[in-house]
């Protein structure tokens, strides 16, 4: 099943990585790893500088998604406009789900994080833990959305703050 799921990536195409966010499969490559022979895409993180080799046999495993459709992206306009629901809980507990959410690679849970630690200019500021966490959600969130529309990053993430400006206190 992963064999045919893996089939459907390209050489060009832009996936979603769970823990690295967007990135273009630059080629698909054989290497000998062990005296195994394997098939790997090789992803390029443009932004971060960095290359990853993913087996394409196990790139179902990882999480390794193409990008979302542009209904899924409305969804997660949605979500950012609604209001935030921060639990009680200890922040490293939340910190931790935050986390989690974020490295899922799933775009709507990326979304709810990007709401909830989002914070308007007459609120409190944050803890330098929480703006890590919203900043890496933000740019996961703002990358996709700029991948699926085609447009470049800094629209795309002046598309998401007018959403959030605009959204109910």
């Amino acid at each position: 099943m992963s064999q045919a799921k893996a089939s459907e990536f390209r050489a060009n195409d832009y996936v979603v990585y769970p823990a690295h966010g967007v990135g273009q499969i630059v080629s698909i490559e054989e290497q000998e790893i062990a005296g195994i022979k394997l098939e790997l895409f090789v992803i390029s993180f443009e932004k971060d500088k960095m290359t990853l080799r993913v087996p394409t046999s196990k790139a179902a495993d990882v999480g390794m998604r193409s990008l979302s459709s542009p209904d899924v992206i409305s969804q997660a306009m949605d979500i950012l406009r609604g209001k935030a629901k921060i639990k009680k809980a200890m922040w490293s507990r939340r910190a931790q789900e935050y986390e989690q959410k974020i490295n899922s690679g799933d775009l709507i849970a990326i979304a709810e994080v990007v709401r909830d630690l989002h914070r308007a200019d007459d609120q409190r500021e944050q803890s330098y833990s929480e703006r890590q966490l919203y900043e890496a959600a933000l740019e996961r969130l703002t990358r996709e959305v700029a991948a699926v529309s085609g447009s470049d990053e800094h629209k795309a993430q002046k598309t998401v703050g007018e959403v959030l400006l605009g959204r109910a206190a």
